[in-house]
């Protein structure tokens, strides 16, 4: 994980952990006018620790943090890629938005300079798909190869996806998750003009407040946060460490508005119910839910509304906690990222807070796991993720037992 409590697992996992929010006033930009002035930026990411000074001009920032959290990924699977295996081993990344300041600064350069004065990597600086493209020539990952872009289930998505091809026989491993950068001018003004953020500037920490009645919207984050998934029998045979394995996915559509999940909640509970299906398990033996939970009015409420759904009366028995209370709403990354909080609250048995829960709102009734972190003999973990446009992503995660 890169987030904005840390760069490396650890480092966030250890402010997740704690409760520390890492929200506060911009500074990647100038702020000072827009009704929105706070996100919760990267803050200690030294990138010339993974990338060359000549590599960093050929990539926007959502590339750099992307790179640089597959390698920490790889470093600590132990998985190295040779001519033998190099054909199974594949990547698959997400990015909701893609590198936003390099468009910014290149237009500016464009008006004022000219056509001729706009870099040559301009385009690979941008796109998506070049953030597995980097990683694949990284470690000469010559498996299937792929990009998501499914808004702030574009992690999740890339996770299950890869899951899928591991499962079909398409990879032996799959290096994969989501990543973004998108604290610019126009992406804070953008989402602010859709009333999608947080504008309690004076209070920076306490901005972002799933489920609770004074939640006035979400809360910019970057950050990246990258898996490497393998079959189970490769990974054995290498003597693999195992933190966890993935065990059911579900992905569908609201088919409803372009930004508004449905009022009833029903895509993202069949998109839950799809991926119990995928894990062949009952409802009742998951135990905790790493929640979409964005901070926005309509969301949460209806995020709490499918759980509840789907999990009729053991929703009540849940842990269910929005780690974007501290790290505000990484989009496209935010899918990666949870689901690595998912695995590590496996290994440690705890789980997460939800932080600034100080008065949960009428409809929001469930366990949320306010304000401290909470021992739990965790098994099986979930994490929903829910984009624009309606398109959903859940995965199931559990512990490995080895047999």
């Amino acid at each position: 994980m890169i987030t904005p409590l840390g760069t490396g697992t650890e480092k966030s996992w250890k402010g997740l952990i704690e409760g520390r929010s890492a929200i506060g006033r911009i500074t990647h930009f100038d702020p000072e006018g827009y009704p929105c002035q706070i996100a919760a930026e990267v803050s200690d990411f030294e990138i010339d620790r993974y990338i060359d000074t000549k590599d960093q001009k050929k990539m926007d920032r959502f590339i750099h943090l992307g790179l640089a959290a597959a390698t920490l990924a790889m470093e600590d699977s132990g998985l190295v890629i040779t001519e033998a295996n190099s054909d199974r081993v594949g990547v698959i990344t997400g990015s909701g938005v893609g590198g936003l300041p390099a468009i910014e600064r290149y237009e500016k350069i464009l008006i004022e300079k000219g056509p001729k004065k706009v870099s040559p990597f301009f385009i690979p600086m941008t796109i998506i798909n070049l953030t597995a493209g980097h990683i694949s020539i990284r470690f000469g990952a010559k498996g299937p190869n792929s990009a998501i872009a499914t808004a702030c289930a574009s992690g999740t998505h890339a996770i299950g996806d890869a899951y899928k091809m591991i499962q079909n026989g398409f990879a032996d491993a799959m290096i994969c998750g989501g990543t973004e950068a998108v604290i610019t001018p126009l992406g804070i003004a953008g989402f602010t003009s859709m009333k999608a953020l947080s504008t309690r500037n004076d209070e920076p920490e306490k901005s972002s407040r799933p489920f609770d009645r004074d939640r006035d919207g979400f809360v910019m984050g970057e950050g990246a946060g990258i898996l490497v998934l393998e079959e189970l029998e490769h990974a054995q045979q290498r003597g693999a460490k195992i933190y966890a394995e993935i065990v059911g996915y579900g992905l569908n559509s609201d088919a409803y508005h372009i930004t508004s999940p449905s009022q009833s909640g029903d895509g993202a509970a069949r998109c839950m119910k799809a991926a119990l299906k995928d894990a062949n398990m009952d409802s009742g033996q998951v135990q905790y839910i790493n929640a979409h939970g964005t901070s926005t009015k309509y969301g949460d409420e209806i995020e709490t509304t499918a759980i509840k759904s789907v999990f009729g009366d053991h929703a009540y028995k849940l842990c269910v906690s929005s780690t974007k209370s501290m790290i505000g709403h990484l989009l496209g990354a935010s899918g990666g990222v949870e689901a690595v909080i998912c695995v590590l609250s496996i290994r440690d048995k705890i789980v997460p807070p939800t932080i600034n829960l100080d008065n949960p709102d009428e409809g929001c009734d469930l366990d949320y796991v306010p304000h401290k972190a909470r021992s739990l003999d965790l098994n099986i973990a979930m994490s929903n993720s829910f984009g624009f446009g309606g398109t959903n992503g859940c995965i199931i995660i559990r512990r490995f037992v080895q047999s």
